[in-house]
């Protein structure tokens, strides 16, 4: 198995929100990737004492732990114990009832000898590539089926569609969240390699249209992880005027980036 992860700021003066992991078991059977995209809160308030690094730390800790040592739990159930995990870990001290709870996008793969399992939340990505080399994405696009009107400011994406029905969904607080995940699985023949992406990397794609899913996946493969979020980079810096994308007006974002051939 060959692996490789980058994680790169989208301003260096600021904390990395994401979180990425790659977890092996002691049996040296299998193992499973975790990437979390934590969702930037406004600069009001969002009823939580603590930062969405500290709060992606401890659930891609959890995550990561619980997906390793607990094979015989479904990923879902893995991301709803989770939940609940860091939840508890503040709810003595913090509003998490508040629409911007610290809160984040998932990724997780799981494999063994026989499967590959996937569970995909909001708009990070996962890319499955079989052995005849057809990539396949595995998506949450409901954010991007919203109309613009509908994420026009922060206040009404809150109030109308952030984790709600006929919006999209994060991992907050709310461990329930987790069935409404995407998820699949695969016969690990049918798998050759995995790439995760935080949607600071997922731009080349869906911004930049520098090329599909099979196009990254390529890129990725051929000239590494770190040359795509170079590249994204690049692209961002060329892209003068900052413009609102899904919502945001970032220039740059975080972007993670995890390879990972079984």
């Amino acid at each position: 198995m060959r692996t490789e992860l980058v994680s790169a700021p989208g301003d260096p003066t600021r904390p990395n929100e994401d979180f990425a992991s790659v977890g092996l078991p002691a049996s040296g059977l299998g193992g499973a990737l975790v990437i979390l995209d934590g969702v930037t809160p406004p600069k009001d308030a969002t009823g939580c004492l603590h930062s969405v690094p500290w709060f992606t730390a401890r659930l891609g800790g959890a995550l990561t732990e619980l997906t390793v040592s607990r094979r015989d739990v479904t990923l879902p159930e893995i991301l709803s114990q989770a939940i609940l995990r860091t939840a508890e870990s503040h709810s003595a001290t913090c509003d998490l009832s508040h629409p911007r709870t610290p809160q984040a996008t998932v990724v997780v793969a799981r494999w063994s000898p026989e499967t590959v399992e996937y569970l995909v939340l909001s708009d990070s990505a996962l890319l499955l590539e079989s052995p005849t080399g057809s990539v396949t994405p595995a998506l949450d696009d409901r954010i991007s089926r919203l109309p613009r009107s509908a994420l026009a400011t922060d206040a009404l994406v809150d109030s109308t569609v952030r984790n709600k029905e006929g919006g999209f969904f994060t991992a907050a607080a709310d461990p329930s969240v987790a069935g409404r995940a995407v998820t699949g699985a695969l016969p690990r023949s049918e798998v050759r390699t995995l790439v995760a992406l935080t949607d600071g990397a997922t731009r080349w794609v869906e911004k930049f249209r520098e090329g599909g899913w099979a196009d990254c996946f390529t890129f990725v493969r051929k000239e590494g992880a770190r040359a795509l979020v170079e590249r994204v980079r690049e692209l961002e810096r060329g892209d003068a005027e900052e413009r609102a994308y899904l919502g945001r007006s970032k220039t740059h974002d975080d972007a993670t980036v995890v390879y990972v051939e079984l």
